[in-house]
């Protein structure tokens, strides 16, 4: 598992471990997420049953894959709350065209929360729109809602001047093998 990295480090932010793999398989992306936080400074959704498809989860504590076929402009980006409520979109490039997947009728994750932990994986089966032979380009995020400080940023790297998850220069290769590799 690769940590991931606020864009800003405070001092509130120093007791929070964030690290996440992924593997490409057969064509399906697998994920997963261990978030341990200490204390009750993180804003947690409340538990939903069953979770819904739901917009805006990244206004509040929420974890995120983008994903796209390498070399190519169209692109993925998957939310999950911890809570497990989700969503999955399309863009055709660089913030453009996003639109819910609507073939999506659910995202199949599994979650693990006790007290100060989080641990998170969902399996995105991309064979429709990714060749199985072909590299995937991945950057897992998260943003993290603090209480008393608001949002933070994090990601395995942040290629921008400011935080932007969409910048394809913070996404890292993953080879069919499903191995990662790129600066930890």
């Amino acid at each position: 598992m690769r940590r991931l990295h606020p864009f800003e480090p405070r001092p509130e932010l120093g007791g929070i471990e964030l690290k996440g793999e992924a593997s490409w398989r057969g064509g399906v992306l697998q994920v997963r997420f261990v978030l341990l936080s200490p204390g009750e400074s993180l804003s947690w959704p409340a538990l939903t049953l069953p979770p819904a498809r739901l917009d805006g989860l990244w206004q509040s504590t929420c974890l995120e894959a983008f994903i796209a076929a390498e070399g190519e402009a169209p692109y993925w980006e998957v939310n999950l709350a911890p809570n497990g409520n989700w969503n999955v979109y399309a863009l055709s490039g660089y913030r453009e065209n996003l639109q819910p997947v609507g073939e999506m009728t659910s995202l199949p994750y599994s979650l693990r929360r006790s007290e100060g932990i989080v641990e998170l994986q969902f399996q995105l089966d991309l064979n429709r729109w990714i060749p199985t032979d072909e590299r995937v380009e991945v950057s897992l995020t998260a943003v993290l809602e603090d209480l008393h400080h608001g949002l933070s940023y994090w990601a395995w790297k942040h290629s921008g001047d400011e935080p932007d998850f969409h910048l394809r220069g913070s996404f890292q290769p993953l080879h069919p093998e499903g191995s990662e590799r790129g600066g930890a």
